[in-house]
């Protein structure tokens, strides 16, 4: 059994497996080239949902399983999570609810009052203020005796150093290059951040192109978005435009002021999520936890718990 345990990257992913291996005692470290506002995780919108990742058959009960930690932690308002509901609309067809959102209590919406969409349903689910809830994780992993070692990155995996029992692969988008992984696409997702927005108490989404999301927030609001296959992390002036107009336009509001742009890359991974064991060439142990597209906080406890499955066989 490890008793010493690296993790690479400090987005929702690693900082979330080292919450759970440094509470349960474990020696843990993260090596990171960025933390917090800084990663691909503070871009996400982070409302509990499995979108853009696969296969479900996998997916389901890690984000099932990461709702129920998450509604608990919704009882204690510093960690930046709460529940809202969630509304999924579509413009062109009518929605089939899946069964796990069933199971979760969603319930058909009547398009009534959104005369822009044929169809859609509503549940609650977790919402993540990632202002919040990545210096929340980042605190409790501290508190835990853990450590961040930031401006790091490893060209593989054999550079982590060797008084480590187990190396922990929460790369993200970065894991093509550690290890090579030609399945990982970057998904490009931009945003805007507009003000609160006090009449909006609800997260609308649409995954119909285009894509389109209005997520409140503590202090402000998150309108999207993109899901581009793409490298490129600049913003487009073009691209908020339309993005402030359509959610203006479903929202029937004036087009708001934006506060800031972000553009941040969804690591999805084309052959499914990867939580696994390998063995690597100097005899190292490896758990790689990457390849979770645009439900990276949905899948985030799930995945940190199998991770620690694996590290104790």
């Amino acid at each position: 059994m490890p008793q010493s345990v690296a993790i690479i990257g400090a987005g929702v992913s690693g900082l979330t497996c080292g919450v759970v291996f440094a509470e349960q005692g474990y020696r843990t470290a993260i090596f990171a080239k960025e933390t917090g506002q800084q990663t691909t995780s503070s871009v996400a919108a982070a409302v509990w949902f499995p979108y853009d990742a696969e296969p479900l058959g996998r997916v389901i009960p890690w984000a099932l399983r990461t709702f129920d930690v998450l509604a608990d932690l919704a009882r204690v308002p510093v960690t930046g999570v709460s529940m809202i509901e969630l509304r999924q609309f579509s413009r062109s067809k009518e929605i089939q609810i899946p069964n796990w959102a069933i199971a979760l209590g969603a319930s058909t919406l009547a398009t009534g009052l959104w005369p822009v969409f044929k169809s859609g349903f509503s549940l609650r689910v977790p919402l993540m203020d990632t202002t919040i809830y990545l210096d929340y994780l980042a605190n409790r992993f501290a508190a835990a005796g853990g450590s961040i070692v930031t401006n790091v990155w490893f060209e593989k995996l054999e550079d982590v150093d060797r008084k480590f029992d187990l190396v922990i692969n929460c790369a993200g988008i970065g894991a093509r290059d550690l290890v090579q992984d030609a399945d990982l696409e970057p998904h490009r997702g931009q945003v805007a951040i507009v003000p609160k927005m006090e009449n909006l108490s609800c997260a609308i989404v649409c995954d119909d192109a285009p894509l389109m999301y209005a997520i409140p927030r503590t202090n402000d609001c998150v309108f999207g978005g993109t899901n581009d296959v793409s490298d490129d992390l600049a913003i487009d002036r073009a691209t908020t435009r339309q993005i402030i107009q359509e959610c203006s336009r479903v929202l029937k509001i004036e087009k708001p002021n934006v506060l800031a742009e972000r553009v941040g890359l969804r690591p999805f991974r084309k052959s499914g999520v990867r939580v696994e064991r390998e063995r690597l060439r100097d005899g190292h142990t490896v758990i790689h936890n990457y390849g979770h597209g645009g439900a990276g906080f949905t899948l985030s406890w799930g995945c940190a718990r199998e991770v620690v499955d694996l590290a104790t066989l």
